[in-house]
């Protein structure tokens, strides 16, 4: 499957140390001839962390894309209707993203984006990174994985010992992953080994 001339959005949500791994695959996508349309939840605009401060992944996500980030509900909206998209990502999705969009809240850009993308039957590939998707937000996981129309980067456990409830995808199988998701395929196998030693 060939990304050349496809209209992607990727949205990006709150958790922050992932973004280093994912800017690099953004890259992939433009390289590989998509047009990619930044989106961005609220907490990425006003939150200012270790890993950096929110205006500089906006400067940032802008500048690579060469399309101003979509940083509102109202932005999002025409992504379904009049801008429609072939695919929309989102890498990472935190837990509480992910909770939201498994039970239909729409309260942030991304969401709204994801929601105006399934409304017309397109694919939304999903990358998460949550302390949690073993535990409270299992449920959660599990019900975007019967979902239709949602395909998940493979992802895994990243820290058994020390955080035995966290999943996290492995970003770098992201621009495979869209292609896959584009053939109406998820990529196999979805659950894989992501860990390193922690005790």
């Amino acid at each position: 499957m060939t990304l050349k001339g496809k209209r992607i959005g990727f949205g990006l949500t709150g958790s922050h140390c992932t973004y280093d791994a994912v800017m690099p695959e953004i890259e992939k996508l433009i390289v590989a001839g998509a047009e990619v349309l930044p989106i961005v939840s609220y907490t990425v605009q006003t939150t200012n962390t270790r890993f950096g401060k929110g205006e500089d992944w906006i400067k940032r996500l802008e500048e690579m894309t060469g399309n101003k980030v979509i940083d509102t509900i109202v932005k999002a909206e025409p992504l379904g209707p009049k801008i429609p998209l072939d695919c929309m990502v989102v890498a990472p999705l935190t837990g509480n993203s992910m909770s939201k969009l498994a039970n239909a809240m729409t309260d942030s850009p991304v969401l709204m984006a994801a929601k105006a993308t399934m409304r017309n039957h397109r694919p939304v590939v999903v990358g998460i990174s949550t302390n949690d998707a073993l535990g409270l937000n299992g449920v959660n996981l599990m019900r975007l994985m019967s979902a239709k129309n949602i395909y998940f980067i493979p992802f895994g456990q990243d820290a058994p010992f020390t955080k035995p409830n966290s999943m996290v995808a492995k970003m770098s199988l992201l621009k495979e992953t869209v292609e896959a998701a584009l053939e109406g395929r998820q990529l196999q196998p979805v659950i894989i080994e992501t860990f390193r030693e922690d005790g």
